[in-house]
């Protein structure tokens, strides 16, 4: 299994922005579609963002299409998540998820995803 780690997190102010990192070692990492979900204080975890393994396509969750946005570089087998325009709601632990796939495929679903990240905690104050 590829490994995962999280990056980048912090406590920022409503309106901030925020971008997060997961670096991936042990695996070819351009083989792995990847993704990002959260999970909020007394929620369960949610889909955020999800990339094709070459990275052309992507997919989001309807709370975040239009101010997130998902990235990745093969080279240095990362996967970004820029986050702009955060709310209060966006508070919570955020885990990047990879799966090995031979196809240019996205999954939103977490069962879909056998490597995960310890998670990096997003706070944003209203």
């Amino acid at each position: 299994q590829v490994q995962l780690v999280e990056s980048g997190g912090g406590l920022v102010q409503a309106g901030d922005s925020l971008r997060v990192s997961c670096a991936a070692s042990g695996r070819t990492f351009s083989n792995y579609a990847m993704a990002w979900f959260r999970q909020g204080p007394g929620k369960e975890r949610e889909f955020v963002a999800a990339i094709s393994r070459s990275g052309g396509g992507s997919n989001y969750a309807d709370s975040v299409k239009g101010r997130f946005t998902i990235s990745r570089d093969n080279a240095k087998n990362t996967v970004y998540l820029q986050m702009n325009s955060l709310k209060p709601e966006d508070t919570g632990v955020y885990f990047c998820a990879a799966r090995l796939t031979s196809y240019s495929a996205l999954y939103t679903n977490d069962s879909h995803y056998a490597s995960w990240g310890q998670g990096t905690q997003v706070t944003v104050s209203s």
